[in-house]
């Protein structure tokens, strides 16, 4: 069974969905890090018996020197692939350069790349709007897209009707993109 190994930085509610849809069905997570002490994924993880590991960024003078640390601590696992689901965290070449990953982001890429996505997405002009899971590079939230799903938004459309349908996407392509991947390599 392939094995993967999921960053995240807070409530873990995609986290929780990888979990439920893949986790000893089509691979198996081996490892759960985050740069959160006080990450709500953190017991979602080891409720599944999933070992989590904490690697606070606070406690490294660079990106680049985190990052490094980030990379031993992935390679120990040995995983087929890394899953970044909400980690909050802008990525070196340190990292990018060393580790096969994929990221789960809140818009329809190229659009509202970076934080705040889905406030951005919420308060534009733009009709169609939607979840994305691309390749992890050194651009950020720039790599070769692997799923994208969209919904247009309604006229009344409040920002929390639209949360609610981007996290349904997110729930619906990130695990589909975990299988796609796996399936090709």
């Amino acid at each position: 069974m392939k094995k993967i190994v999921t960053l995240f930085s807070g409530e873990g509610t995609n986290l929780a969905n990888l979990i439920a849809k893949v986790h000893l069905k089509e691979c198996a997570i081996t490892g759960a890090i985050t740069n959160n002490p006080n990450a709500g994924g953190i017991a979602k993880a080891k409720a599944a018996g999933i070992p989590v590991e904490i690697l606070e960024h606070t406690r490294f003078d660079s990106r680049e020197s985190y990052d490094a640390a980030l990379v031993d601590m992935i390679k120990s696992y040995d995983p087929d692939l890394v899953v970044l689901c909400g980690f909050m965290r802008i990525l070196t070449p340190v990292f990018t350069s060393n580790i096969r990953s994929i990221n789960l982001h809140p818009s329809l890429l190229p659009a509202f790349k970076g934080a705040r996505a889905i406030e951005r997405s919420f308060e534009s002009d733009e009709k169609l709007c939607g979840a994305s899971v691309h390749w992890v590079t050194d651009e950020l939230d720039g790599g070769e897209l692997i799923l994208q799903k969209g919904f247009l938004k309604s006229d009344d459309e409040t920002l929390e009707s639209f949360t609610a349908k981007i996290r349904a996407i997110e729930h619906e392509i990130l695990p589909l993109s975990v299988i796609k991947v796996l399936k090709d390599s």
